[in-house]
C-alpha cells in the first residue's frame, strides 16, 4: 500500500513540474528578443496622429481582463474598413495587448483597424481559467471591437485574426472553429509558434512519446490543465480523444472552407512540438486551403536564428493581407 501510495505520490510530482516547465518555457513565447535587421524598418510605423489615433482599455466583458485596444487611422472617409485582430503572447499566463503595439501600429498604417485583445490568463487568481475559456472570451469581444469601431465611425466589413505563440493558437481556434459565427466574414488567418493540436506522441519535447506509463499520465495532466477538463491517459489513440480535446485543437476544425492561413515555426521549438506543425500544413494541404508554412531551420520558438525567413514571413504578411483583405 505505502508503495502504491509513494507510486502515486511520484507520478503527480512529475505530471507537476511538466506543467509548470511549459508554463515557464511557454511563457516566453515569440517575445524572445533578436537584435533588429535593417529590414525591420518597413515593418514599423512613424506613429503620429496624421497615421492614427489608439482607444486604450474598451471593456468588452465583466472582467478587468475583458478589454480591448483599438488602433484607427486617420482617415476615416471609407465607407468600409477591414479589421486586423492580433492576440499577444504569453504561454495563456501572462502578457498583455499593450506588448504587440509595434504590430499593432503597423496594421492601421497601413489603413486598416487593428485591435490587441486581452483575455483571462491562468494563473492563481483564475485556476479554472484553460485554453477553451479564453478561445470562447475571444469569441465574445469580436462583435464588441466591431461596434467600438463603428461608433467611432468605421464601419467593419471584413475580418483577419492573428496573433503569436499563445495568441496565434486562439487565432486559428477563431479562424477555423468560430469563424462561421463571426460577425463579420474571416478573410485569412496569420501567427507564429501556436500549437494547434495535442496528440502525445508529437510532444516529443516533453518525452510525452515515450511509451510509458508516467509519460501518458504526465501528458493527460498537461493537456487536462490546457483544456480545462480531465483528460485520461486511456483516450489517447481512441476516436473519443479527439472529441474531448476537438475544443482547444484547431487542427481538428480544419476543412475545405477554412481561411487562407500563414504561418511560421522553428523546427527546435522546445515550448511547442515542431511535429505538431507537420500535422497541422498536412491538414491544410489534404483540404486544399490556401496557406504557406514557414520553416525557420535553425530557431526554436522565439524564431530568432532565421533572418532570411524572419523577413520573408514579415513580407507574407503583408502579401496576404494585400491579397486577401486588401484596403479599400
Amino acid at each position: 500500500m505505502n508503495k502504491q501510495k509513494t507510486r502515486k505520490k511520484g507520478r503527480i510530482m512529475w505530471i507537476s513540474i511538466y506543467i509548470i516547465v511549459f508554463i515557464v518555457a511557454f511563457g516566453l513565447g515569440i517575445g524572445s528578443k533578436v537584435i533588429p535587421k535593417a529590414w525591420t524598418k518597413d515593418y514599423k510605423a512613424d506613429w503620429n496622429a496624421s497615421v492614427g489615433t489608439v482607444y486604450k482599455d474598451i471593456s468588452y466583458g465583466e472582467t478587468k481582463s475583458n478589454q480591448f485596444d483599438l488602433y484607427v487611422p486617420s482617415d476615416n472617409s471609407k465607407k468600409k474598413y477591414g479589421l486586423v485582430v492580433y492576440l499577444h503572447a504569453g504561454g495563456f499566463t501572462s502578457g498583455d495587448k499593450a506588448d504587440d503595439h509595434e504590430m499593432l501600429k503597423w496594421l492601421c498604417s497601413k489603413g486598416y483597424v487593428a485591435a490587441g485583445i486581452n483575455y483571462t490568463l491562468k494563473d492563481d487568481a483564475h485556476p479554472k481559467t484553460s485554453i477553451h475559456t479564453q478561445s470562447l472570451e475571444i469569441k465574445k469581444s469580436i462583435p464588441s471591437v466591431i461596434e467600438e469601431a463603428k461608433k467611432l465611425g468605421y464601419d467593419i466589413d471584413e475580418m483577419v485574426i492573428s496573433g503569436g505563440s499563445a495568441g496565434h493558437c486562439l487565432a486559428m481556434l477563431y479562424a477555423y472553429r468560430d469563424a462561421k459565427t463571426s460577425p463579420v466574414p474571416v478573410k485569412m488567418v496569420f501567427g507564429a509558434v501556436g500549437p494547434s493540436s495535442f496528440y502525445p506522441e508529437d510532444w516529443d519535447n516533453y518525452g510525452f512519446d515515450q511509451n510509458t506509463v508516467e509519460a501518458k499520465q504526465a501528458a493527460a495532466g498537461l493537456f487536462s490543465v490546457m483544456a480545462g477538463r480531465e483528460i485520461s491517459s486511456d483516450l489517447f489513440t481512441t476516436p473519443t480523444y479527439d472529441q474531448v480535446i476537438k475544443d482547444i485543437s484547431a487542427l481538428l476544425w480544419i476543412d475545405d472552407e477554412s481561411v487562407p492561413s500563414l504561418m511560421a515555426y522553428g523546427k527546435y521549438d522546445k515550448v511547442q512540438p515542431f511535429k505538431a506543425s507537420l500535422r497541422l500544413d498536412k491538414a491544410l494541404t489534404k483540404h486544399n486551403v490556401p496557406h504557406d508554412y514557414i520553416v525557420f531551420e535553425h530557431s526554436g520558438h522565439g524564431l530568432q536564428n532565421d533572418d532570411k525567413e524572419s523577413r520573408l514571413y514579415s513580407q507574407k504578411i503583408e502579401d496576404y493581407l494585400n491579397k486577401y483583405m486588401p484596403v479599400k
